[in-house]
């Protein structure tokens, strides 16, 4: 199987996030990371480093959506963990928004968060992908 972590290259690229300087950002899935690619760049920046797959604060498990929001906290759906994680610039290691109960149908529990949004108001919106339905999560 190729190798495809390079600073030039993703595996399995789910979700992207187009930022106010036209930044774009990519969940790179299969290496457990988030890439940020500058206007014009030939490489992108790693901005959350998963650390391959498992559950703690440092880590994600197969992140999908991403999203910036205006202080520039990033923002990723930690889809197998079932959690949404905020990174904060230049944090070592992110922060539980909500979820990473478990994987379930309570309201503090997703079962494979994949889209995330937020409104005018800046309510989160998370898609719940195995529970099929859109939580609003003030």
């Amino acid at each position: 199987m190729a190798d495809f972590n390079n600073l030039n290259q993703l595996n399995y690229p789910s979700f992207i996030f187009i930022d106010e300087d036209y930044s774009l950002y990519v969940s790179d899935t299969d290496n457990y990371r988030v890439m940020k690619w500058v206007k014009d760049a030939k490489e992108g920046i790693v901005v959350v480093d998963g650390n391959n797959e498992r559950n703690s604060l440092t880590q994600l498990f197969e992140p999908q959506g991403v999203i910036v929001d205006q202080w520039g906290r990033i923002y990723v759906a930690d889809f197998r963990n079932d959690r949404v994680m905020r990174w904060c610039k230049g944090a070592k290691e992110g922060t539980i928004v909500v979820g990473g109960n478990g994987e379930g149908q309570q309201s503090n529990q997703f079962n494979g968060p994949t889209g995330l949004s937020f409104d005018q108001q800046g309510n989160l919106y998370v898609v719940d992908y195995w529970n099929i339905e859109y939580k609003n999560l003030k």
